[in-house]
């Protein structure tokens, strides 16, 4: 026997046996009975209340803060363990019920749609106490279909379509039986439906701000066969009183065009539930994904500060568009730039982060206003981003808090600081970091980065057309990245020294064009040293000095013109996007720690790169000049390309 059907038995059983004591308990005790089971559900099914905080975040997280969203969730648990009680008191209600607890506005619009002679349909959403306004419904006075399908669980479906018949309403199944339902309308008879929960099969619309899938069956219908279509809403006013809002009957708009029109009508109708919604939001059931078919994605990419590591997340979020994209879905990137109050803050941020729980943190986020410049917090409560994406052990534990609150994917770059890698849906790390071996896990050889075809055509095409570039390119060129200082690394004077002089007998030999960019970490003295060699040496096209004026374009677009390009060895980050740009790349040694050596090595041997002393630059170069062997791309982002597809 399956997990759902012993579920389905034991609740089907329960129901019989607590339905006739909680039909002897006076109304008003049991709705507080079921506020009660209301608040245990709201402590206890973490799963489904994290489902449900996270759908109230996306409709109204731009005006409510966390603390509100949480206390508005609790008040829905609150109104659905009523509603769940009032589904043993179906066996009781008759006229007299009716009279006494249900009040009606609108019901004139009834009368109206059935004076049309073609049929009504009712539609509602599920909102109040939506099976006992399908009893209010089916005694109002005229024939009343109910348009369902089959539930989860059999038995406890075959129970509840014993008390919907039994008290008047006539059920037409969704799977089988459309034909009684056409024919319903034809006689001129009422057929209760629903707007909302379309699934896959439904139809995109806006609700609440986003895409989401709704049914489109109550439209088609009312445009095929010309029936009147009624909005009607369910709300508790006080304990058992309810009131049934009946809205006009809408009027369809009819185009011609078939898809067209059940769009925009859907839209619209839509939007009527809107504004009840806005007013009511605790009424409404929201324990499904509502937006889980929307073709729209939000993406967040928390910025360090650090170049390199924005470039690393920039370089995963441009993989996750483009994977996204193939499957028909925009893509919307926000970037933050993460600052912390002090440098307490963030090593206390990182200790309380392993404190924090897969449910406990939502509604919460006090380590993010404790521990967050204010501003910045009042920007990261305000998102809902579907994907957040973090590089760097500092901003892990806010991509794992915020991925709790918003039920994102998280995606971090590097190892993740104290946080164990399993607490993320995918974490990148090279192959030099050791990472473990886990699913979640996606192994790189080098740094994510943002080299392509693409991108190195648009950063050259920006380089040519500025004004750094007034003497025009040799066919050959040779580009030089030199980087800088840093805790483990010092760039020397001599080491520079032997590879300038390497690059001058080379461009002499072959008469190559020099193209040089430093980086921010470039000492003075080394900075000195390359203009004093290159500032007036003829060969030289392009010298860059970032400290004093720093060009956007300048990697990518050196990368693009130059057809063998030297880089110095203490940046893993330039030395992988130098290998992805389908160059020949000659990496110098220096003295550098272990782990960073164990990188170099393995790029060398992979062939991404080619690995020599200062003095042996030109050899090399001659040798590939000579040989032209073929190039080895390094392609990381295709690994993490074939994750996505175990996370998204």
């Amino acid at each position: 026997m399956s997990k759902n059907s012993i579920i389905d038995y034991c609740s089907c059983i329960l129901f019989r046996l607590f339905g006739p004591l909680i039909r002897n308990l006076p109304l008003r005790v049991s709705l507080f009975l079921g506020r009660r089971i209301g608040e245990l559900f709201y402590y206890f099914d973490l799963k489904h209340k994290t489902i449900v905080y996270s759908n109230l975040k996306t409709a109204f997280g731009a005006r409510l803060s966390p603390a509100q969203i949480s206390n508005l969730a609790k008040e829905f648990y609150r109104a659905y363990g009523q509603n769940l009680i009032e589904i043993f008191f179906i066996p009781l209600v008759d006229k007299a019920y009716l009279d006494k607890y249900i009040s009606i506005e609108g019901l004139n619009f009834i009368t109206e749609g059935f004076n049309r002679g073609n049929g009504l349909i009712l539609l509602v959403i599920h909102a109040g106490s939506w099976e006992l306004s399908n009893i209010i419904s089916a005694n109002l006075g005229f024939p009343f279909h109910l348009f369902i399908r089959n539930q989860r669980y059999p038995q406890l479906n075959q129970l509840l379509n014993l008390y919907r018949s039994q008290k008047g309403c006539k059920i037409i199944q969704r799977q089988n039986q459309i034909r009684q339902l056409i024919e319903a309308l034809k006689n001129n008879e009422a057929v209760g439906m629903t707007a909302d929960q379309g699934g896959k099969a439904g139809t995109l619309v806006k609700f609440l701000g986003k895409d989401a899938s709704m049914p489109s069956g109550a439209i088609r219908l009312a445009l095929k066969y010309d029936a009147t279509l009624i909005p009607a809403f369910y709300r508790r006013t006080n304990g058992p009183y309810i009131k049934l809002i009946i809205a006009p009957p809408f009027q369809l708009k009819k185009t011609g065009n078939k898809d067209k029109d059940i769009q925009g009508n859907l839209k619209e109708v839509i939007h009527i539930f809107e504004d009840y919604i806005l007013q009511y939001p605790h009424e409404y059931l929201w324990l499904y994904k509502i937006w889980k078919y929307t073709k729209d994605k939000k993406v967040l990419i928390l910025n360090d500060g650090k170049t390199g590591h924005l470039r690393q997340a920039q370089a995963a979020g441009k993989v996750v568009s483009k994977y996204l994209e193939d499957k028909g879905i925009n893509t919307y990137v926000d970037t933050v730039e993460v600052k912390f109050k002090n440098q307490f803050s963030r090593y206390a941020l990182t200790f309380s982060s392993c404190l924090s729980g897969k449910y406990n943190c939502q509604g919460c986020l006090w380590c993010l206003r404790a521990f967050l410049e204010e501003g910045i917090y009042k920007q990261l409560i305000r998102l809902k981003p579907d994907i957040i994406i973090s590089c760097g052990s500092s901003l892990a534990p806010i991509n794992f808090i915020l991925s709790r609150e918003n039920m994102s994917k998280s995606i971090v770059i590097m190892r993740p600081s104290l946080l164990s890698t399993k607490r993320f849906d995918l974490v990148i790390m090279p192959k030099h970091d050791r990472p473990p071996k886990r699913k979640n896990v996606a192994v790189t050889a080098g740094a994510l980065n943002l080299i392509d075809e693409d991108y190195l055509k648009e950063q050259s095409d920006r380089l040519l057309r500025s004004s750094v570039l007034s003497r025009r390119l040799s066919d050959f060129c040779l580009g030089l990245f030199i980087g800088g200082d840093t805790k483990n690394f010092r760039l020397k004077s001599a080491t520079i020294l032997e590879v300038i002089k390497q690059i001058k007998f080379i461009s002499e030999k072959w008469s190559v064009d020099i193209l040089v960019s430093t980086s921010r970490r470039t000492s003075r003295e080394i900075e000195d040293l390359l203009k004093q060699e290159f500032q007036d040496y003829p060969r030289c096209k392009l010298l860059i000095i970032a400290n004093e004026k720093n060009i956007p374009e300048a990697v990518g677009g050196i990368l693009a013109l130059a057809q063998m390009v030297i880089v110095s060895p203490e940046s893993i980050s330039m030395v992988s996007e130098a290998a992805a740009s389908g160059r020949n790349i000659i990496v110098f040694k220096s003295w550098v720690n272990r782990r960073h050596n164990d990188f170099l090595n393995y790029m060398a041997k992979q062939k991404y790169i080619f690995l020599c002393r200062a003095s042996q630059i030109s050899s090399v170069i001659d040798g590939l000049r000579e040989k032209s062997p073929e190039i080895n791309i390094l392609r990381d982002r295709l690994v993490v390309c074939d994750a996505l597809k175990r996370i998204i």
